[in-house]
């Protein structure tokens, strides 16, 4: 299935993308979409079934209407560092030896084409396009990779905005480089892990006003999903609702030659995940 949530901002209600391309109104089966959907086995059920059944989700007209983040009340979100090959190779970093993690607020999150603000006093605002994994069981010291898939909800296309000069130089953790307002924009969609055969198989990519600048592939990563939702689960309980954004491929414009192409106002991105869906967004100055 294909989840989401559409409406003003902090407002959103839940919604469904059918097989024929119909946006389909949810908020007559369930109040959210969110870590208590998630870890519900009968509720997900009776959203299958309506989906299945003509007539019973009435249709949404989609003009106009604003796409939101397609999971509300996220516990926390959780990100790998340098979990791509290349791109560790592009940043000259060594390839690491357990993933590097570092968190973003669940307030850094907006919809998929909401606009994105550089920060006041940015000089290197950044772009990352990244596989978001979403927990669906509460996860405790796992012991394997295979059990760490099964613990996944669903997956979403993420844009994991980055300021390197905060990140980077200006000392501390990289959180506040990670943190700053609209930093993490997903969706369009939440589809669920079953229609994901192979989440280590996605194309991901990423233009920046209209130039291609990520190619990349979820193959190339150094800690595939069910291995980071292990590795997580030792150092953390993961709970349903939770969000993991798995890491960048190479492309990004730390990476790249001087003088590094980094965001400004005026700026578009769009970026997509192979079958996870497109996001589109308009850079302004905070």
């Amino acid at each position: 299935m294909k989840l989401l949530r559409v409406g003003t901002a902090g407002a959103e209600r839940p919604a469904l993308l059918d097989r024929d391309g119909t946006l389909r109104d949810l908020s007559g089966i369930v109040p959210d979409i969110d870590g208590g959907l998630l870890a519900d086995a009968s509720a997900l059920a009776r959203v299958r079934a309506a989906a299945e059944t003509p007539g019973v989700l009435p249709a949404l007209d989609a003009t106009g209407l604003r796409i939101g983040p397609p999971l509300g009340r996220i516990g926390k979100i959780v990100c790998i560092g340098l979990n791509y090959y290349d791109h560790a190779t592009e940043t000259g970093a060594a390839v690491p030896a357990e993933p590097i993690l570092f968190f973003k607020a669940p307030d850094t999150v907006v919809g998929p084409d909401d606009t994105v603000l550089v920060p006041r006093g940015s000089r290197k605002t950044d772009w990352e396009v990244e596989l978001a994994v979403v927990i669906g069981r509460t996860a405790r010291y796992l012991g394997s990779a295979e059990e760490g898939l099964a613990h996944v909800a669903g997956y979403a296309t993420a844009h994991d905005v980055s300021e390197r000069e905060f990140q980077i130089e200006r000392g501390g953790t990289w959180d506040k480089g990670k943190n700053c307002e609209t930093f993490n924009p997903l969706g369009p969609w939440l589809v669920t892990a079953d229609e994901v055969d192979d989440p280590q198989a996605l194309p991901l990519r990423l233009w920046v006003n209209g130039e291609l600048k990520q190619n990349g592939t979820t193959a190339e990563q150094i800690f595939p999903v069910g291995e980071v939702v292990r590795y997580l689960s030792h150092f953390m309980t993961l709970y349903p609702g939770d969000v993991i954004n798995t890491g960048t491929p190479a492309g990004v414009a730390m990476g790249q030659p001087e003088p590094k192409p980094y965001l400004k106002a005026g700026d578009v991105v769009e970026l997509e995940v192979e079958g996870l869906g497109r996001q589109r967004q308009e850079l302004k100055d905070a």
